[in-house]
């Protein structure tokens, strides 16, 4: 699932290749905009936000008594764009699975498989982000606030409270399980007993800054395939550190990964079923 640095990765692609230009034109794939034709508008910028996509353009002034909109879209578990040089072929993605063309002189973007793309006024974008919490990777980024978002919640485990984008936006399920690894935190672990929530937070931060501008992940320092990553994607395998068998078990809608004596707390596997009487 793309986390918050490859969503700024990305919106950097898109801002070389398509800022400053005139569209010269547009093909929509998705119902609610499938007559939409953005030819002739301006690419002002593409910018992120925790995980969500915000290309801001600027409309002609015989086409719109609106002058800047925004086309917002989330990449979700498997949504990307790619920018090709015209006439190179598209090949990132089967066709079938393209949502958007945007062409312009020396570029072509193409949204593979996007999610809630939505065309709206730019003075209007809170309506779509303004839920969010900090952006880990934002110009605005406020790690007390994140942490006050994160405390108000000390009943919630440590795990889920970290990918709810409404406490702080960018992490993904990667960076939670690395993040509570190198912090020595049970994912289970109630926020209320978080001895360090602000580290937590710092270290968050600090991992997803160190990644932003490169495609390859890595928080353990080494850019070696089967290296990058402490106990993300590691079941079975042993700790890096201890050496114990590295386990992965559902917390929530998603999987974790942790060491067991590297993060003690609460056995997941040993605990009661709430169903059962």
């Amino acid at each position: 699932m793309p986390e918050g640095d490859t969503v700024w990765n990305t919106a950097r692609v898109l801002h070389r290749a398509l800022a400053g230009a005139a569209l010269t034109g547009s093909d929509f794939r998705v119902p609610q905009l499938a007559t939409t034709d953005l030819t002739g508008w301006t690419v002002r910028e593409s910018a992120s936000r925790g995980k969500h996509l915000l290309l801001r353009l600027a409309a002609p002034e015989e086409r719109s008594d609106v002058r800047h909109w925004t086309l917002h879209s989330h990449l979700r578990m498997d949504g990307a764009w790619r920018a090709y040089a015209p006439g190179e072929r598209w090949g990132a993605r089967p066709a079938h699975l393209i949502r958007v063309v945007l062409r312009a002189p020396s570029a072509v973007a193409v949204g593979y498989h996007l999610h809630e793309l939505a065309l709206l006024p730019t003075a209007e974008e809170e309506s779509l982000v303004g839920h969010l919490g900090p952006d880990l990777l934002g110009p605005d980024w406020d790690a007390a606030e994140a942490v006050r978002r994160l405390a108000a919640h000390p009943e919630a485990t440590i795990g889920e409270a970290l990918l709810d984008q409404r406490n702080l936006a960018g992490v993904g399920n990667l960076y939670k399980c690395e993040v509570l690894f190198l912090r020595g935190v049970s994912p289970w672990t109630p926020l209320g007993a978080v001895p360090d929530l602000a580290g937590t937070v710092a270290l968050a931060q600090r991992l997803l800054a160190a990644n932003r501008g490169r495609w390859t992940q890595s928080t353990t320092g080494s850019l070696h395939r089967g290296r990058t990553s402490y106990v993300y994607g590691r079941r079975a395998q042993p700790c890096r550190r201890c050496g114990t068998a590295i386990r992965k078990e559902e917390l929530g809608e998603r999987v974790t990964y942790w060491c067991p004596r590297c993060q003690p707390g609460p056995d997941p596997a040993q605990s009661p079923d709430p169903t059962q009487p």
